[in-house]
């Protein structure tokens, strides 16, 4: 890998990192090797080449994946609890790294650097759930209908698990789900994305350390690095049973088939279309803080960024020019300076992308009462600075209907009760999060009810942008269905097994079934 000097102390940052000038990409735990293509790595918030990394090729791969396969063995042997430790001294180390690390992602990916120091502490914090865990992976008992016998069930590692995951939580999505894979004593190849292939090199230097120090295998945290190509890779691969990966919904029906057709195990999170419900009984100013960061925080990059905001007719107005106020405040800037609100959308494809879904809006009808458009100027040079934009619209407009990857923010009008605003919330294929403002108690259970809200994520009172670890985080519908961090998420990466033990001298069959030779 070569590096490029930068500002802003990132240099530094990589050093404390353990990326030096090495040919590195693909990794099996403290050793590198690539031989595929070159993959750069450009910042989107000055423009600035930070590092060329090689990507995986075939025949990397293949040491990959037996290099994990016999780390497997080791590993799965180690009872929970230890593998636990392992994992809480992998979050020790990210404590000691959280700065620089949330730094690399801060300048590699583009969202401010309070939301990289954020994504380095869900990290921590989804090691310290790990950590608890690793001695409560229960099974269950139950009786058995013939006397003298024993039936309970008991979970067993799973094995590899394959890891793709998307740029804009370049190192926590990785970490929800790897941490939990370890305490389930299985192995884990990651695929990051070619957009941020640093923040995956780091991780796996403070991983392959922290495995050294205690005498364990290479091999029980892999990387591997390229385009969808690579991924494909492990998709089509039986000797990895699951995988999780995270991205858009074109990608995760791709993922999805190729999996199921060697009936491998996915875990799919996909696009999400959230929308805010706004009712008559509202509270006005937590709506505009919720609407507001979920809409143009990490620039519109979250699965969970507001999409949609369905206010309804009587406070329409209202809240329309209290959005707008917020709005006009908004800096947008270096994510690294913390006086900014909003930073860099990834690359250039994703302004495309942005100005493409602008003017579709307005082609269909829609207002644009913040116009938007693309910064230039000084500081802006990496033409990836957008502004934040509003637009009065339909919930059936056809641009409506899709994720746009960017800080575009939607104003739909309801009227009548709340389920109104309930089927406009739903009315989208996406199901991944959701929220309602309302201080009325009735609207309040009915979002939450079985006619409610058809997200994995239902929140009142809160915005849609954000999850806490405690919980299970993922989606319904075109989202994909899958569940990552909290809860019994840990259950996906082992596979379930039922015991019957007979302590008597003679063999009852069930049902009373007789069969005497």
């Amino acid at each position: 890998m070569t590096l490029v000097a930068v500002d802003f102390g990132i240099d530094q940052a990589l050093e404390k990192l353990g990326i030096k000038d090495i040919n590195n990409g693909t990794s099996t735990g403290s050793d590198y090797f690539s031989s595929g293509e070159i993959i750069e790595s450009f910042s989107p918030v000055d423009g600035a080449l930070i590092g060329k990394v090689k990507s995986t090729s075939q025949n990397d791969y293949e040491k990959v994946i037996e290099t994990a396969s016999k780390a497997f063995h080791t590993w799965r042997l180690k009872p929970a609890p230890q593998r636990g430790e392992i994992v809480r001294q992998f979050g020790d180390k990210l404590r000691e790294l959280k700065e620089p690390l949330g730094k690399l992602v801060s300048y590699e990916m583009g969202k401010s650097y309070q939301e990289g120091l954020g994504e380095v502490q869900e990290m921590i914090d989804i090691c310290d759930f790990a950590v608890g865990l690793s001695r409560q992976l229960h099974g269950l008992t139950m009786h058995s209908e013939r006397p003298g016998h024993r039936m309970y069930e008991q979970y067993h590692s799973l094995g590899i698990v394959g890891i793709i995951s998307a740029f804009n939580f370049p190192v926590a999505v990785w970490a929800w789900n790897t941490a939990l894979a370890w305490i389930c004593g299985d192995v884990c190849v990651w695929k990051p994305s070619e957009k941020t292939p640093l923040c995956g090199i780091a991780c796996q230097n403070i991983a392959a350390e922290v495995f050294k120090a205690n005498g364990l295998p290479e091999g029980i945290s892999c990387l591997i690095n390229g385009n969808y190509s690579v991924g494909e890779m492990m998709t089509n691969d039986n000797r990895v049973p699951l995988i999780s990966a995270t991205g858009s919904i074109r990608m995760g029906k791709i993922v999805a088939q190729a999996v199921a057709a060697r009936l491998g195990k996915s875990l799919l999170e996909l696009g999400g279309n959230n929308a805010i419900i706004v009712t008559p009984d509202a509270d006005i100013k937590m709506t505009v803080i919720g609407a507001v960061f979920g809409a143009v925080g990490t620039a519109g990059q979250r699965c969970t960024s507001t999409r949609r905001l369905i206010i309804h007719e009587s406070i329409y107005e209202q809240v329309k020019d209290s959005v707008v106020t917020a709005y006009k405040q908004l800096r947008i800037g270096n994510p690294l300076d913390e006086n900014n609100h909003v930073g860099p959308l990834i690359d250039t494809d994703a302004v495309a992308m942005y100005k493409k879904a602008l003017e579709q809006v307005v082609a269909e009808g829609g207002n644009l009462i913040m116009e938007g458009g693309v910064l230039d100027g000084e500081g802006y040079e990496s033409g990836c600075y957008v502004y934040p934009a509003i637009a009065e619209a339909e919930n059936n407009y056809e641009i409506v209907q899709h994720e746009t990857f960017a800080p575009i923010l939607y104003l739909i009008k309801y009227s009548g009760d709340v389920q109104n605003g309930i089927k406009f919330q739903n009315g989208v294929v996406q199901g991944l999060s959701s929220a309602i403002m309302t201080n009325n108690l009735r609207e309040a259970e009915n979002f939450l009810s079985v006619a409610g809200s058809d997200c994995g994520i239902a929140n009142v009172n809160i915005g849609t942008s954000g999850a806490e670890i405690g919980g299970a985080f993922g989606g319904e519908k075109e989202t994909g269905g899958g569940r990552e961090s909290g809860s019994d998420a840990w259950k996906v990466y082992m596979r379930r097994q039922t015991n019957t033990i007979n302590y008597t001298a003679e063999l009852p069959l069930a049902q009373g079934i007789k069969f005497d030779l």
